[in-house]
């Protein structure tokens, strides 16, 4: 019953509201950052570097002989190929760097690996990546 009244009371806020998708988007990632950490989503200024049409962020734990590896994600999607093409890997590390200093829970990983995805225009199931792995510690 308690969920079934949250669910019609959340239809009705989003159906009510004359909210810009922008703003619940906005409202999403706030609350998503509250849960991960300030700074989780990439900034803007990882965008504007790579002039990336998408991004995103996974977090990674595995236990291997009862050692803890823990790695930061971060794809950056269809980015200019004139930047990517010149020294990809040191974008990759200023991307690191830049998302490293934002999240402020960096210090809980040990390693952070920036992926580079271009999809052919003519054919998006066809996907170039580069990836670069860098240890947290180092920046």
């Amino acid at each position: 019953m308690r969920n079934r009244l949250f669910t019609i009371l959340v239809t009705l806020a989003f159906t009510s509201c004359s909210c810009e998708p922008e703003d619940i988007a906005s409202f999403a990632f706030k609350g998503m950052e509250t849960v991960m950490g300030a700074g989780f989503m990439p900034s803007e200024e990882i965008r504007a570097i790579g002039r990336f049409q998408g991004m995103s962020v996974n977090l990674s734990q595995s236990t291997t002989d009862e050692e803890v590896e823990s790695t930061i994600f971060l794809k950056l999607e269809n980015g200019d190929p004139a930047i990517l093409g010149n020294q990809p890997e040191i974008l990759a590390r200023k991307c690191a760097e830049l998302y490293l200093k934002d999240f402020e829970n960096s210090a809980e990983y040990q390693k952070i690996t920036i992926q580079f995805l271009q999809s052919d225009p003519s054919d998006p199931k066809n996907i170039a990546m580069q990836e670069y792995t860098f240890d947290v510690k180092d920046f």
